[in-house]
């Protein structure tokens, strides 16, 4: 592995997942992060050779004052919020470096950026994705720090004229070249130095006392809104939810089967409209008060001496508005902590005049609880509120209301002609998420009369009207309809594009009940439950899961269960001490024992292999290598007859050019010869026995040459 290639390849590595932190977040402007990663390509394809070039100086100075200002009049004039912007500027100023950086000359800059990055994405995400860009990072930032600080040294001392064994100044090219210089043994090293980081993070992140997400938060993650779930939706709000494939909640029934069904119906209401006036539903009556609850319980029903039996568990996502959706049935509901402050407050719900349920919580962070069923009750509705159950829009088509009267014939019952039209509709009109019908002048006459294709809201909106004008009270609902089954985390993953539009109808004998008059095949889940993609789908999901409540959600809550149970298994095998279990203390003992044993024969097998007299034999080029040594040793002891001694401070080569610099005699043969020795000890060559045989017998000539002449000069 090549140097100068490895050093810049783990730099990228550690600028790219700073960046993803950021990137996957999901809280910077779309058009912004796609300028990031278009720039962030280009820097990484330019070529080493041209980082220093004026033009790209030039480009990079004009990106960092453009950003900037569109930043400011964003600020200033846009309103929108400092802490994005400013984290947008510093990928931006990533970017830059990275397009004119020289060497390792701005390592420390681009290092100290990434890291920045990766704190700023514990304040703007902190899912799954950020969690794989930390431990990303935490292996990567050994190595790179090592790789720039050799780096800056090399080019450092070729800054200060700095010279080799051979006498030649620091060939910096030349060792960013090499092959030698870095090994895989020596990246898994530096590398692994990264394991002790992460457990000692992973020690303090366990045991450090969890105040709460919300106290450390400097900005809270912002909610996902839904369309259709507002105080006023337009029709076909709904529908457009069905191709979002986000996940919304997740579902943990009760009493599951052992092979779960791989979707599940559950009608999550999750709020209810009453006024229609031709192309909008909203509520005439907005208001909201508190809900009838006591610490962590809310009764949704007539509050009883006992909660009923369990239901499911709902794990919420933060979404906007913050609706509570909640099956058909519900008797109360048990709220769960997800995050929640020491110091803070449980969520409180609040009910509108359409029983419709939301939270307010001191922080984003979504809603867990627990959902409970109970005795059958009714609601009831006062004689003059039921008046607004049965408004009609001001042009409703009469061929509406005729329409409806001809379906029923001459039944009277109120429950069985909300039956009978919703049979109807669910078999003499065809389900279309595009209906054309969502821009005529009236949708809903459009839908009965003309194209008879819609979504779920045309025929929710179809079936409350036609009722009205039957003289039963009815309303339009919108919620979940259920989810597809996650098995790997054991929930139904109820997503955005699950939304669903029913009717519910007033009946003084029954109360409210719920009708959906959508196609049955079609008032289904949609997200696909087989293939590889739903596998991969389902995996991803439940590890995002999983983080989100044992990482991102782990609380004061989790922490004190932790050591509940790090307690009570220590009692035990306290209780196992006194003989109350001694075979389980046996076993423990034993595999105590058994782990020593193979840690001790592990180590022996180690140490022989160090051995002496067990060494590895050394490979043909180090062979190699020591023979040159020891032939120019000679070539040394030589020389020194000739009174040439060589200083261990004067490379070899420098001392050879220094006789022919003198005209020493020999100088000449000197010089070859050490070229040769260079050639054998740094350049990979091997001298067969035969070279081998004719530098010994010519340093062997310059020994005897200056016996002779000390000889005669001693005659």
């Amino acid at each position: 592995m090549r140097f100068g290639s490895v050093h810049r390849v783990m730099i990228n590595l550690l600028v790219l997942l700073g960046l993803l932190s950021l990137l996957t977040s999901g809280q910077l402007n779309p058009w912004m992060e796609g300028g990031i990663v278009v720039f962030l390509v280009i820097a990484f394809a330019i070529p080493e050779r041209y980082e220093d070039h004026i033009g790209l100086r030039r480009a990079g100075m004009a990106i960092a004052l453009g950003v900037f200002g569109i930043q400011n009049w964003r600020l200033w004039f846009g309103g929108e919020d400092l802490l994005p912007l400013a984290v947008e500027y510093a990928a931006a100023l990533q970017v830059v470096r990275l397009l004119t950086r020289r060497g390792a000359a701005y390592d420390q800059q681009i290092i100290l950026l990434a890291l920045l990055h990766l704190v700023a994405g514990t304040v703007l995400g902190g899912g799954m994705s950020y969690g794989l860009c930390f431990i990303g990072f935490l292996v990567v930032a050994p190595a790179a720090l090592v790789l720039s600080h050799l780096r800056r040294e090399v080019e450092g001392n070729y800054r200060q004229g700095a010279r080799d064994r051979t006498g030649l100044p620091v060939d910096v090219p030349r060792i960013l070249r090499s092959r030698r210089v870095i090994s895989r043994q020596f990246l898994i090293a530096t590398c692994s130095l990264s394991i002790p980081v992460f457990v000692f993070t992973a020690i303090l992140f366990v045991v450090f006392p969890r105040v709460g997400l919300s106290l450390l938060m400097l900005s809270p993650s912002h909610a996902q809104r839904m369309i259709g779930f507002s105080d006023n939706v337009s029709l076909g709000g709904v529908g457009k939810l069905r191709d979002d494939p986000t996940i919304a909640m997740r579902v943990y029934p009760k009493n599951l089967p052992a092979e779960p069904p791989p979707r599940m119906a559950f009608y999550l209401r999750g709020t209810a409209f009453d006024h229609y006036d031709g192309h909008n539903w909203a509520r005439s009556q907005p208001g909201r008060m508190s809900a009838d609850q006591a610490g962590s319980y809310v009764w949704i029903g007539p509050r009883m001496p006992a909660v009923g039996q369990e239901m499911m568990t709902i794990d919420l996502e933060s979404l906007q508005p913050p609706l509570v959706f909640l099956p058909p049935k519900t008797d109360a509901v048990q709220l769960l902590a997800r995050g929640s402050p020491l110091l803070g407050r449980m969520p409180n719900l609040l009910v509108g005049m359409e029983q419709q349920y939301d939270y307010d919580t001191a922080d984003d962070m979504g809603l867990r609880y627990r959902v409970f069923d109970g005795p059958r009750f009714r609601i009831l509705v006062p004689a003059k509120q039921l008046k607004r159950y049965l408004t009609l829009p001001p042009d409703l088509p009469p061929r509406i209301g005729e329409l409806a009267k001809s379906w029923v014939g001459d039944v009277k019952d109120p429950h069985q002609m909300a039956q009978i039209i919703e049979h109807h509709l669910q078999t003499g009109f065809r389900y279309d998420l595009d209906s054309p019908s969502g821009n005529a002048a009236n949708p809903l006459d459009d839908f009965l009369f003309g194209s008879k294709r819609g979504h779920c809201e045309f025929y929710s909106t179809a079936m409350a009207i036609m009722l009205r004008t039957l003289g039963v009270p009815s309303r339009n609902v919108a919620g979940f309809v259920g989810g597809t089954y996650n098995r790997f985390g054991g929930f139904y993953a109820v997503r955005q594009g699950d939304a669903h539009s029913w009717v519910e109808a007033y009946f003084r004998d029954r109360g409210w009940e719920q009708f959906d008059p959508t196609p049955p095949a079609d008032a289904v889940p949609l997200a696909e439950t087989s293939g590889l993609l739903a596998f991969a789908r389902d995996l991803v999901e439940a590890a995002s899961q999983r983080w989100n409540r044992h990482v991102v959600g782990y609380d004061l809550n989790q922490q004190v269960q932790m050591l509940r149970s790090v307690s009570r298994r220590y009692s035990l095998m306290s209780k196992s001490n006194k003989g109350v279990d001694t075979a389980s203390g046996k076993r423990i003992a034993g595999l105590i024992f058994g782990l020593a044993l193979v840690i001790t024969a592990v180590m022996l097998w180690y140490r022989s292999k160090k051995a002496p007299g067990r060494s590895t034999p050394p490979s043909a080029q180090e062979a190699a290598r020591a023979q040159a040594v020891q032939l120019y040793k000679s070539l040394e002891d030589a020389m020194a007859l000739w009174g040439m001694v060589r200083l261990a401070s004067i490379p070899p080569l420098a001392h050879a050019r220094t006789l022919l610099a003198v005209s020493h005699p020999i100088a000449p043969e000197a010089y070859d010869l050490t070229q040769i020795y260079l050639r054998v000890r740094f350049g990979g060559y091997a001298l067969d026995p035969a070279e081998r045989s004719a530098f010994a017998a010519r340093v062997k000539a310059l020994r005897e040459t200056a016996t002779k002449a000390t000889v005669a000069k001693a005659a």
